[in-house]
């Protein structure tokens, strides 16, 4: 699995983090100072990067915590069939089928971006 650990009070906003076992892209990063009796927490909220679900985290700042390494690829629509695209990979010239999402107009010989990780794809 392409993934790494990193202690809470690396993450950034708009960097990734697994959230119930899912990828999530952070949204917004707080941290709480520590009290009389324990360590700063940090809570960390987030959206699913292939499912939009919203999601929060809450937990010390010197836990590890999962971080997925989502790669960027380029590729190149074949064609389109109602709402899904046959997509080549402009590397490795691999074909797959991804569905379009609602606010975009593609058309063959388009070139895009998607994110890909364990198998899971999602145009940008």
């Amino acid at each position: 699995m392409p993934k790494e650990q990193k202690q809470v009070r690396e993450l950034q906003e708009g960097s990734y983090v697994m959230m119930e076992d899912s990828p999530c892209k952070i949204n917004a990063y707080s941290t709480a100072k520590p009290g009389k009796h324990g360590s700063a927490k940090a809570r960390v909220e987030g959206k699913g990067v292939f499912d939009d679900k919203k999601r929060s985290l809450s937990q010390p700042v010197d836990a590890k915590v999962w971080v997925p390494i989502i790669e960027r690829k380029q590729g190149q629509i074949v064609s389109v069939t109602d709402d899904d695209a046959q997509i080549m990979d402009l590397e490795t010239y691999q074909t797959f089928t991804m569905r379009i999402p609602e606010d975009e107009d593609l058309s063959p010989d388009d070139e895009i971006e998607y994110l890909e990780y364990e198998g899971q794809r999602k145009i940008i």
